[in-house]
């Protein structure tokens, strides 16, 4: 994945029943090349009763998606763009938004 998408992340979903939502990345989960957004891919879940004051419920919780299926939002030109890599004379290595040419980061 290398890191092309972070956490606190302005994306748009690209795909699926909530094309074209923007949200802010809440969780990466780099192994499974998946990440949680604010607001986006609400599914139910069933709670079952654990102690007496807690009760049983259907709650609705956010489910991660697949990186491929969201684009990083440009601070610079507002759009969901693709990100690309740049190595700084000073040896840091910064994304860069590969539509306007201005840094991500």
């Amino acid at each position: 994945m290398a890191a092309k998408v972070r956490r606190n992340d302005t994306v748009e979903i690209m795909t699926g029943k909530d094309s074209g939502k923007r949200g802010e990345v809440r969780r990466v989960l780099p192994k499974e090349q998946r990440l949680v957004v604010s607001g986006a891919n609400i599914v139910k879940r069933h709670r079952r009763q654990r102690t007496a004051p807690e009760a049983s419920a259907i709650v609705e919780v956010e489910a991660p998606l697949h990186v491929s299926n969201v684009r990083v939002v440009c601070p610079a030109c507002t759009q969901a763009v693709r990100v690309g890599f740049r190595i700084l004379e000073a040896g840091r290595k910064i994304r860069f938004c590969k539509r306007c040419n201005e840094s991500v980061d």
